[in-house]
């Protein structure tokens, strides 16, 4: 089918069940790069048809210009044991107005707190460099639930964390714990699948939704508007894109056609 249908198809339903569509840019050694399938050593600087370069300020400034409201930044340097870059959140806000969700490995109150106080909308606690349930727990009794976000991240079946898993080594289990403590959004990524262009694991994600109250976003191998709309079908929440956008897949045009934008 043509991809002029599917474009109709998300546009009839749209109104009903509006799908969020959220950029994502990842920030290594200072510049936004291109990531693909969670191999950091191997990430590019970035190359888009959407910017001229790949300073972060200047890619944010892009997209709020094709207007996007809401961005997602992984603060890798952070994530893989620097110090967080809460200088350059604020002036992406302050320079674009745009609302920000960072995951900065953030293990700490107080470090959460900061970053908060740097113009960040929404933190990330990603499980990669989770410590232990009860810091979530802390952090949405801390913050409020809006302002937290759990990223289940995956290789493949397997969940990253930062400590021992034992029974929650099931995602199914994890998602469970985290739904338990307060968290009312996760974020499911597949890092295999970041940059790939492969899909999205869709039985994985039924199996979520069906079971789990919580708020979807879904993030990696997102590929075009065929599967934004199946995605939004299922159910999903919102959907984190990167390698769509900045290769042209998915255009800011296709989705203010579809009404998603």
């Amino acid at each position: 089918m043509s991809r002029l249908f599917y474009l109709l198809i998300i546009i009839a339903k749209a109104e009903v069940n509006r799908l969020k569509i959220i950029p994502v840019i990842d920030v290594l050694g200072g510049i936004a790069v291109h990531a693909i399938r969670g191999k950091r050593k191997e990430y590019q600087p970035l190359k888009s048809v959407l910017c001229a370069s790949a300073d972060p300020l200047n890619v944010a400034t892009s997209l709020k210009a094709f207007g996007f409201g809401k961005l997602y930044m992984a603060d890798l340097d952070a994530i893989i044991g620097g110090q967080p870059d809460f200088s350059l959140f604020k002036r992406i806000v302050d320079k674009t107005g745009l609302n920000m969700m960072v995951d900065a490995g953030i293990t700490d109150l107080g470090t959460a707190e900061k970053i908060l106080k740097n113009s960040v909308s929404q933190l990330i606690i990603g499980t990669e460099t989770l410590q232990s349930i009860s810091f979530v727990a802390e952090a949405v009794e801390s913050f409020g639930s809006e302002k937290i976000a759990v990223s289940l991240d995956l290789m493949g079946p397997r969940i990253l964390s930062g400590f021992q898993l034992g029974k929650l080594a099931d995602p199914m289990t994890f998602l469970r714990e985290i739904e338990k403590v307060g968290v009312n959004q996760i974020i499911v990524l597949d890092l295999a699948k970041v940059g790939s262009s492969e899909g999205v694991n869709i039985d994985f994600l039924k199996e979520v939704i069906r079971k789990i109250k919580a708020k979807v976003l879904v993030g990696g191998g997102v590929r075009n508007i065929k599967d934004l709309a199946e995605l939004r079908d299922l159910g999903v929440f919102g959907v984190l894109m990167a390698t769509s956008l900045h290769a042209g897949k998915i255009s800011p045009k296709s989705l203010k056609q579809a009404r998603l934008l």
